[in-house]
């Protein structure tokens, strides 16, 4: 199928990612890191999610509106916004701290939902709700979800695409992780498995593509980059599966290249939120800044 403007919608998980031991924070979530990459590609693209009403959600606001989205597409609701603490270890990230917030297994309003309905494309973020994924199942909406290394938490029968994280060692099969994944009922399945790179499953087809080597700034949001990107290349451009693969893993090494899930202003880490996570920095091993 070739779409020259569909109305694409991500659906979920946003969170504020605090770098400790580098002193900066960017905004990010599998979610709304795939909007934003449909949004710079110039593509017809929303993002639904819920933030609380903190200082947390004033910065990723700004993020969000910065990288063209519609801030009223954001539910505020009681709670606290999502924040993540990470430390750098010898080039991996290590998480101290992951509040998924408010928008944790997030439910859109009746409208909203009536707008996912009516879409053409929608990607749920990780940390999807149960009842959310059966209702666009129900109602026949095509959609994916990235379940990341959750391999088993959701019910995926009937599910149109899944992307999942697999084993980034050669010796590792992937065809166990493929097999689950059908015997769950999902009709096709994307795995990204690093520098490894990944495989596309649908019935008895299975395609693999490699990874592209490039200078590694930051890793974060490379996976949302080749889901933003594989989801618009094979469904409404209508490349082969393979090519989409190829394409979608480009643009994975291009987010790489740079701080943050998607290019936006590096802010430094504010004293108030040093000072409201003090005591997890000061009662965790490594955190050292």
């Amino acid at each position: 199928m070739t779409k020259a403007n569909p109305q694409l919608i991500a659906v979920g998980d946003n969170c504020l990612d605090a770098y400790l031991t580098k002193g900066f924070v960017t905004v990010g979530g599998n979610a709304l890191n795939v909007a934003v990459q449909w949004r710079r590609r110039g593509l017809n693209a929303r993002y639904f999610g819920a933030l609380g009403p903190d200082a947390e959600a004033d910065i990723m606001l700004a993020a969000i509106r910065e990288a063209g989205l519609d801030g009223s597409d954001i539910e505020v609701r009681p709670g606290a916004s999502a924040v993540t603490l990470l430390v750098d270890d010898a080039g991996e990230r290590r998480f101290l701290l992951e509040s998924l917030g408010v928008g944790e297994a997030y439910i859109p309003s009746a409208e909203r939902y009536e707008a996912l309905r009516q879409a053409d494309w929608v990607h749920l973020g990780t940390n999807s709700n149960q009842e959310l994924v059966r209702r666009l199942v129900a109602d026949g909406v095509p959609f994916s979800i990235d379940v990341s290394t959750r391999h088993f938490d959701l019910s995926l029968d009937g599910v149109p695409l899944v992307f999942a994280s697999g084993p980034d060692r050669p010796d590792d099969p992937v065809e166990p992780l493929i097999a689950h994944f059908a015997q769950a009922g999902a009709r096709r399945a994307v795995i990204t498995c690093g520098k490894r790179g990944s495989f596309y499953a649908e019935a008895n087809t299975v395609v693999m593509a490699g990874s592209m080597p490039v200078p590694v700034v930051d890793t974060c949001g490379a996976g949302d980059s080749f889901i933003a990107t594989f989801i618009m290349s094979r469904f409404f451009e209508g490349l082969s599966e393979q090519a989409a693969l190829d394409r979608s893993a480009l643009m994975a090494s291009e987010t790489c290249t740079h701080l943050g899930g998607f290019p936006q202003p590096i802010r430094p880490i504010p004293g108030w939120l040093l000072a409201k996570y003090d005591s997890v920095i000061r009662t965790t091993d490594g955190a050292d800044r």
